[in-house]
């Protein structure tokens, strides 16, 4: 059945990819987007759809349309974005979850949290469960995204229990693939970057702290799969469940690249958490979901869109 679907932050990274397969699924679509990270470039190739709609608005100021359902992906998601102003940082996602809560209140709409693995901060339990409460610094410089978030969350459940909004939490795990920014700070597209201009790639700390990456095409199927199941609000780890080293990751970057690179070593930044990977045990058995292109795989598909982009 098709529904009017509002995406915010949606000519970010994700939220491009998220509106072009909710196009694709025969959904109208209304893009909302403060340009603040995400460039118009990135749904270029969507303005001549009838239904798409690209609207200009900061999240922090309430909005009034008639949607069926609301994906809030509005807020930076890179550690050089969100820490450059980092107050907006919060606002967006305590301001921005609760006008978008009110909308959803007013319109009876479905709406779904981007959150993030970022709540569970540098987590002593492994690997990372929903019910883990998580282990974050509520001062740091991190702070500014990982406690917004964890707010959005109090904001969402709380909107559940006293309104009866249909709400759906999923927390994201590293994702990945083309239109990244190039400059935006995240350690693939860092890697990828460095490695085409033949630069030094810069490993933080040792490059023995883990991560998980996910392909954008996995993360946008698992959103649109939690959106659409009627069983449960979440939250749901969403990530792919295998770790690599950061030296793991910037090996195979630069084999498959042909890099000339080398790898330097630099100080760890404050709170880097030491490992990062999801248990999406109830993922699979909530949405029959899981990861299926391997990091090669996507890898590839991220270095050719690089490629284009630098030449």
């Amino acid at each position: 059945m098709k529904q009017r679907v509002l995406v915010t932050g949606g000519v970010g990274f994700l939220g491009s990819h998220l509106c072009e397969a909710l196009l694709a699924m025969g959904h109208e679509v209304l893009c909302v987007d403060n340009f603040f990270t995400g460039s118009r470039d990135n749904v270029l190739h969507l303005l001549e759809n009838p239904y798409f709609e690209l609207i200009r608005h900061d999240v922090t100021v309430p909005l009034q349309v008639e949607v069926d359902q609301i994906y809030n992906l509005a807020c930076p998601a890179s550690p050089i974005h969100y820490q450059r102003d980092p107050v907006q940082t919060i606002r967006t996602c305590v301001h921005g979850a609760i006008n978008m809560l009110d909308l959803a209140r007013h319109t009876q709409a479905r709406i779904l949290q981007a959150s993030t693995s970022e709540v569970y901060g540098d987590p002593q339990v492994h690997p990372q469960q929903e019910g883990y409460w998580g282990h974050a610094n509520p001062i740091g410089l991190r702070s500014c995204y990982d406690e917004g978030k964890r707010c959005a969350e109090s904001l969402f459940f709380n909107y559940q229990r006293q309104y009866g909004v249909p709400i759906r939490v999923a927390r994201i795990f590293n994702t990945y693939g083309p239109r990244m920014h190039p400059s935006d700070g995240r350690v693939v597209s860092n890697f990828i970057v460095q490695a085409l201009k033949h630069e030094d790639i810069a490993i933080y700390g040792a490059g023995t702290q883990t991560r998980s990456f996910c392909y954008v095409d996995d993360m946008i199927r698992g959103l649109t799969g939690l959106m659409n199941q009627e069983a449960d609000a979440g939250p749901v780890n969403l990530g792919r469940p295998t770790e690599n080293t950061m030296l793991e990751l910037a090996s195979l970057v630069i084999r498959l690249s042909g890099s000339r690179s080398r790898l330097v070593h630099l100080p760890l930044p404050e709170d880097d958490p030491g490992q990062r990977c999801p248990d999406i045990t109830r993922a699979k058995a909530l949405l029959d979901w899981s990861p299926e292109v391997t990091l090669e795989e996507g890898l590839e598909k991220t270095i050719a869109y690089f490629r284009a982009l630098i030449r």
